[in-house]
């Protein structure tokens, strides 16, 4: 072991965790006034809910066993996973215990990106019920299929920091709830603005900070992939986001704040599952490219067929991360190729681009398939959406009893 290394994903693990209260910033701006208090608890729960699952059966899920499918039971409530010795993983120069601490911090985040699809219109309990449901049945599976030496792995897709396993399965999985539980009221009618644009930066800029430990501490170690993977990270978030400035002046006549906050988030998501692989000019094309597409998805595509997803995950981590794990099978360089023969298209091979995108078609399938259940099962037994007078009022007051702004007493906007 390496105890530069252990210093390291150490630092990188409170950066990843640092990126759930992030969004609840960036998710609680972008919604209205009336909501941001329920908006900011949907995404800190699960603060709550995957620590506690992780311990008792997400790691063991995730990363023991042989499986194609899902790691087996021997290390539940982390059981024979040494704190201060690398005994199940000899390759890493990190122990177990902190391996897994890093990977707990990536389950909180990832089922938290899901909210922002069901904001304004989702009763809190049955969500809570569904991403303990989630992680269980969506998340540790996937975990296991890409990064535990599953089906994906043997396929030998690569994603570097979770482009399958993060982006894709929130985005989509926000999709299939947004369309189950519903638009909001008055979806098209009403002109759901932004309420607190600060906080969109503040929750960006704080996303972006996390991001390197989110992708540089997914090299494992304190060496030249993981200085590779923080300086694409950047590059790839400052393309993405001079890029969204460009779209904007064109297509609206001025660059918005929120915009341009936007677009950063996106760069971010496409080049995470590529970061420790492709090169510096890679990551700039990859941030260029991302955010017209993104910008498309939601700007064109999600009007034309009518689907209220309320903050954008699926335009955002959904197709961002479609995006950034077909450019990994294009641009990821012999010299950070995981397997010699499997580097990107443009260096003479095709290989690992076919994988990744049959990896990416089996995650948006399973996701789907497997989230829809889940939320169709729990409104069996409960109303999974508050009523329109609830929904009036604002989830602040009708979920939580509380009201963000005590001393404002006008109507809301």
């Amino acid at each position: 072991m390496n105890t530069g290394s252990i210093a390291f994903i150490l630092i990188c693990s409170a950066l990843v965790l640092l990126m759930t209260p992030a969004l609840a910033f960036f998710y609680g701006g972008l919604v209205r006034r009336k909501n941001v208090l329920n908006m900011i608890m949907m995404v800190l729960a699960p603060m709550a809910i995957a620590s506690i699952l992780w311990v008792v059966l997400g790691f063991t899920m995730s990363f023991s066993g042989s499986g194609s499918f899902v790691g087996n039971f021997n290390h539940l409530f982390m059981n024979g996973v040494d704190m201060a010795k690398n005994t199940l993983f000899p390759a890493n120069q990190i122990p177990d215990g902190l391996f897994s601490g890093f990977q707990m911090m990536f389950s909180i985040i990832t089922v938290a990106l899901i909210t922002g699809s069901v904001a304004g219109r989702m009763r809190f309990t049955p969500l809570l019920i569904f991403m303990a449901l989630w992680l269980i049945l969506v998340y540790y599976p996937l975990a296991h299929m890409v990064w535990g030496g599953g089906l994906l792995a043997k396929m030998h897709a690569i994603d570097f920091a979770g482009g399958d396993v993060v982006h894709i399965s929130s985005g989509v999985t926000g999709l299939v709830l947004a369309l189950v539980v519903g638009k909001r009221r008055g979806f098209r009618a009403l002109e759901y603005r932004p309420h607190n644009i600060p906080f969109v930066v503040l929750g960006a800029g704080l996303l972006w900070f996390g991001w390197f430990g989110f992708n540089a501490g997914s090299a494992l170690a304190a060496n030249g992939v993981a200085i590779n993977a923080f300086m694409t990270t950047n590059t790839a978030a400052a393309a993405a986001m001079l890029s969204w400035m460009l779209i904007e002046k064109i297509m609206i006549g001025k660059p918005s704040v929120v915009g341009t906050c936007s677009g950063a988030v996106v760069g971010l998501v496409a080049i995470t599952p590529g970061a420790g692989f492709v090169s510096l000019w890679g990551s700039i094309i990859i941030g260029l490219l991302v955010s017209p597409v993104s910008y498309f998805m939601m700007s064109v595509v999600k009007r034309k067929l009518g689907y209220d997803d309320a903050l954008d995950a699926f335009g955002c981590h959904g197709i961002g991360g479609i995006f950034g794990g077909i450019m990994t099978g294009i641009f990821t360089t012999p010299a950070f190729a995981l397997e010699k023969g499997y580097s990107g298209l443009i260096y003479g091979s095709g290989k690992l681009l076919l994988a990744n995108v049959s990896a990416i078609v089996i995650t948006i399938v399973f996701t789907s398939v497997v989230s829809f259940v889940i939320i169709k099962v729990i409104a069996l037994f409960m109303p999974i959406r508050v009523t329109d007078r609830e929904e009036a009022i604002g989830l602040d007051d009708s979920e939580h009893n509380e009201t963000a702004y005590p001393t404002f007493l006008g109507l809301d906007a």
